[in-house]
């Protein structure tokens, strides 16, 4: 990272923007061409750290990870812009994390009702949700898993 001073290495922090973040940035690559989606998420943390997301059965960011399920990262929270007196001076606050992986497609029941428990999680903080069956099998579960990821901020003065 070129701005070392603005680095996160701490992983409860990285951890507590990713908690407060309410999307994050997919990227993947369809051959030559960048492709960049902003999904709803749930974060496992631990040994294995992985983001949950899901989408429909079929679309353009299916049929790119079915060929290449490489994938990076991007969340981003508390955003606030800094006025100076010459618009080049300009600047702006923030935390985000940035990070790659490989995605997986969810196929198990049980392994997608887990996934959407911890998608829901994240968004209402109720651990055990029940889902309806016909939802479950009309959605498709994605694991991003974190290969690696590093933090970055920029705050007030």
């Amino acid at each position: 990272m070129r701005r070392e001073d603005r680095e996160i290495q701490n992983i409860e922090e990285i951890e507590e923007i990713i908690e407060k973040a309410d999307v994050c940035r997919i990227a993947l690559s369809d051959r030559d061409m960048p492709y960049i989606v902003t999904m709803n998420f749930g974060y496992r943390g631990g040994e294995k750290p992985a983001l949950f997301l899901h989408c429909a059965h079929e679309g353009k960011k299916v049929e790119i990870i079915k060929r290449n399920n490489r994938a990076c990262f991007a969340i981003d929270v508390d955003h606030e812009l800094v006025k100076t007196d010459s618009g080049c001076n300009f600047s702006m606050n923030y935390r985000s994390v940035v990070g790659t992986g490989r995605i997986f497609f969810v196929e198990e029941r049980e392994k997608k009702i887990e996934a959407l428990r911890i998608l829901m999680k994240h968004y209402t903080g109720v651990d055990q949700q029940s889902f309806d069956e016909k939802k479950v099998e009309g959605t498709t579960l994605l694991r991003l898993e974190i290969d690696g990821m590093s933090g970055k901020k920029r705050p007030s003065a």
